[in-house]
């Protein structure tokens, strides 16, 4: 594998909302894409939707490396969001960091 790919960050991030905040939630979770996309570092910044349970949410994105996760997590737009998203949650934010194993 490519050395620089072994410091990569990828993060699995879950959220759950009760139905009747479902499209605030949405609204709310999609106000991390485009301010994340921007930040150095950032390779990639998505949100998912489940099909089969609609008020779950997947945000799925890629960093550079560690030191790109940090200063993401610590991005004064992650905090302002939460402030409105947090009370809304059933479950999450859930995270989880992964590594890439294959080229």
């Amino acid at each position: 594998m490519n050395n620089a790919k072994s410091y990569e960050r990828h993060i699995i991030c879950e959220l759950r909302c009760d139905s009747k905040d479902r499209e605030r939630v949405r609204d709310l979770i999609l106000r991390f894409v485009e301010p994340a996309r921007a930040e150095p570092g950032c390779l990639y910044y998505d949100l998912y939707q489940r099909l089969d349970t609609p008020n779950t949410f997947f945000i799925l994105d890629g960093w550079v490396d560690e030191a790109a996760v940090n200063s993401h997590a610590t991005h004064p737009h992650v905090a302002d969001v939460m402030k409105e998203l947090g009370p809304l949650l059933t479950f999450g934010p859930s995270i989880t960091l992964a590594t890439r194993t294959s080229d």
